[in-house]
């Protein structure tokens, strides 16, 4: 047939979910349609869910994801920072993004590491999605903090300050309901659709350029190496193609990073980082994200470290948590209600489970399992030891920390094949993997 006389492709919800759900591949048309369609209201949840299944079995082609992202960053407004000047000079724009962890912390450290560098930092973060903890959710268990801020409050701020950290409001509205979405659906876990969220706000933010940490392993969103590999490759071109150049760190994430697992305990956990202590493994991978943004935004001549142990990432720190509206004197809350995991017998700690603490610290009310509702601040768990460490019979391993008393056997339940004792110690996993881009 004659491509003049072509029929167009069909829009309406059940066709193109039928397209997806036999394997087919939607055209641009349909795409269009559906992130348009689903950001206004026009398609139902039901409908949306059954698309993000189908793609969740079926997969999407470069194409398909290309212009998925495209059409989500469509569906706002696309922030412009490239007039901002600071003493006569365009501000060295750079972001991170971590593709969600166990006790991922490192955004609250590494922002302030890169402020006091000379980079400024346009970071529009989220709260948590699935068994994974939200930046937001963290910073927020600062009494006082927000991330609702205005455009021109984060245009000042990176100009004054080096960095601002904000929700994504207007900046791609289609990831934030299908986020949400996916989140409650069992969608999580899927390349095309991670890619495509953390790509359509950080095209849509405003950085020149972007380094990604992409996590691989059993806490990782993909657990293989070979996925983990694939999406980052994926988010690296779309970056590239887009005309922010963008690199990436395939990072260990079998273990949870640092000893904290959880919101407010891993804000506790990032200012011993910034006051030049803190666990080895999350200053090691904050230094490495740190040196890759300075390398990408054309800063050279620094030392990261050396802002930690001169208190001006802390400084950083404190600054932008006052300008946000948090009381760092306030204290951080706990939750009242704990409990405790000990060893039966002594040995070496052999392993720790990263999917099964994380699952603990969301049974405790650290995540959510509905779309917008509250967490709790003071929810998470505290490991007291880690692979490789000497523990003794009747030894605290684990406290699981919440403010719901009747939450504790559910988390501890997930605790318990989560870790093991031995006579050996095991092998030491290399925390960062490889590089792209």
């Amino acid at each position: 047939m004659d491509a003049s006389t072509t029929a167009p492709p069909p829009l309406d919800a059940p066709s193109v979910i039928a397209v997806k759900r036999d394997g087919g591949e939607l055209c641009d048309a349909q795409i269009d349609w559906v992130i348009d369609g689903y950001t206004q209201g026009r398609i139902a949840e039901e409908q949306m869910s059954a698309l993000l299944m189908a793609i969740y079995l079926r997969g999407m082609t470069t194409a398909e994801i290309t212009r998925w992202t495209a059409a989500m960053v469509a569906s706002g407004q696309r922030f412009d920072f490239t007039d901002l000047r600071r003493d006569g000079k365009p501000l060295a724009l750079v972001d991170k993004h971590s593709t969600g962890g166990v006790g991922d912390k490192i955004t609250i450290a590494l922002l302030p590491v890169v402020m006091a560098c000379g980079g400024a930092v346009p970071q529009a973060a989220g709260r948590g999605l699935g068994h994974t903890g939200g930046t937001l959710d963290k910073l927020e268990a600062i009494p006082g903090f927000t991330a609702e801020l205005s455009k021109n409050q984060i245009r000042q701020q990176l100009c004054e300050l080096g960095a601002a950290i904000f929700a994504a409001g207007e900046l791609a509205p289609a990831d934030r309901k299908i986020y949400a979405l996916r989140d409650i659906t069992g969608t999580v876990e899927s390349l095309p659709l991670i890619a495509s969220s953390v790509m359509s706000k950080k095209l849509a933010e405003g950085a020149r350029a972007l380094v990604l940490d992409v996590k691989v392993g059993r806490g990782a969103f993909l657990k293989t190496e070979a996925e983990s590999r694939a999406l980052a490759r994926t988010m690296v071109d779309l970056g590239t193609a887009s005309g922010v150049p963008t690199r990436a760190l395939l990072t260990d994430m079998n273990r949870p990073l640092g000893y904290t697992v959880g919101n407010a305990v891993e804000v506790v956990e990032s200012l011993e980082v910034l006051a030049g202590g803190g666990p080895g493994d999350v200053v090691e991978l904050t230094l490495a994200l740190a040196a890759e943004m300075l390398d990408a935004a054309g800063i050279d001549g620094v030392d990261p470290a050396e802002t930690l142990r001169d208190g001006s990432a802390m400084d950083r720190f404190e600054r932008l948590v006052a300008a946000q509206g948090g009381d760092l004197r306030a204290g951080l809350p706990l939750g009242a209600a704990t409990e405790t995991v000990t060893a039966a017998r002594g040995g070496v700690l052999t392993d720790v489970d990263a999917m099964a603490v994380a699952m603990a610290a969301w049974r405790l009310g650290a995540g959510r399992a509905e779309p917008g509702a509250p967490v709790q601040a003071g929810a998470g768990v505290r490991i007291h030891r880690r692979p490789g460490d000497p523990v003794t019979a009747g030894e605290t391993v684990f406290t699981l920390y919440t403010d719901t008393p009747d939450r504790l056997p559910a988390a501890l339940a997930e605790l318990d094949d989560a870790w093991s004792v031995g006579d050996t110690a095991p092998p030491e996993l290399p925390l960062l993997i490889d590089r792209l881009g």
